[in-house]
């Protein structure tokens, strides 16, 4: 992407940061952010940052493309107050949509869930039936139902992503997130001041990793292709937190024992494994993955050693 004029919602945010920063590179790009997940200092000096909320009114989105990654990211953020984060997650949703849509933007990428999978052990393609446990993930199959809409009402482009289990680690943006980071920040950044990762039940639940850099990616060429509908991005393949707890050992050259703890998420609404089938981006834009698990702990590390 060259030469474009892009808003990134969420743009002071973990993913939503690395987004503008990369697209700064060769566009004019404004992040906006009311704030509450991300900080200016996440986005670099040739990025416009605007502090403001998607539920709000004139947002500047006289743009080319659309990227809507403003939300409430987890069960627990909802569980807190229901009400706030449908605001957030579904009217923001469709306020920013309309806003663009008045404005002559006619490509929207926004982020979706693969929580709405529940637990598979095996890759989850897009076509599969989906249930709703959470509020979050009704606020996010929501989304998706509205971006159906303008898209056959008003003919409008709008790819929905569903992420998986997205990481970077503390030496990134995603430091900013806290308690709300993915686990590999949070267990590389105990084991590295000496502590132990504490892992819910008896850590033999399962995530599809997918470094930062790769949704970046995909976000990119979902907007360059017009795409319409809903893509996975994720690796295909799955980790357990044992195994994360021993790479992270090895590379940050720790022998540090995690502590299980009874989990606080009932059972029925937590998600246990996934992983992914992204074979539908794959043959819509030829994105892969580039970044193995592998290296993307050592990235993770990098910043210890």
């Amino acid at each position: 992407m060259n030469g474009h004029r892009v808003l990134v919602t969420g743009g002071g945010g973990f993913i939503g940061s690395n987004l503008a920063n990369e697209l700064a590179e060769d566009n004019d790009v404004v992040a906006l952010d009311d704030g509450y997940l991300g900080t200016p200092a996440n986005v670099s000096d040739e990025v416009t940052y605007v502090d403001k909320s998607v539920l709000d009114d004139d947002l500047p989105t006289d743009v080319d493309v659309v990227f809507h990654l403003a939300a409430l990211s987890s069960y627990a953020m909802h569980e807190d107050d229901p009400t706030h984060g449908t605001r957030v997650n579904v009217e923001g949703f469709v306020n920013t949509v309309e806003q663009a849509r008045d404005d002559g933007c006619d490509t929207v990428v926004y982020a979706s869930t693969s929580s709405i999978y529940g637990s598979r052990t095996t890759p989850s393609p897009e076509s599969m039936d989906v249930t709703v446990n959470t509020g979050y993930e009704a606020s996010k199959m929501a989304r998706e139902t509205y971006a159906e809409y303008f898209h056959n009402h008003y003919d409008l482009s709008l790819a929905g992503m569903r992420f998986f289990s997205v990481y970077q680690g503390y030496g990134g943006a995603e430091e900013h997130k806290g308690e709300y980071a993915n686990v590999i920040a949070q267990f590389a950044d105990d084991m590295a001041n000496g502590d132990a990762p504490v892992l819910y039940g008896d850590g033999t639940q399962t995530r599809d990793f997918t470094h930062v850099n790769d949704i970046v990616r995909g976000l990119v060429q979902a907007a360059e292709h017009e795409l319409d509908g809903i893509y996975n991005l994720g690796t295909g393949e799955a980790f357990d937190f044992r195994t994360v707890v021993e790479m992270l050992n090895d590379e940050l050259g720790t022998d540090i024992d995690p502590e299980f703890v009874e989990n606080p998420i009932p059972d029925d609404v937590y998600v246990h494994d996934t992983c992914a089938d992204a074979s539908k981006m794959r043959a819509a834009t030829g994105w892969e993955p580039q970044i193995s698990f592998e290296e993307g702990i050592e990235r993770v590390c990098r910043q210890y050693n």
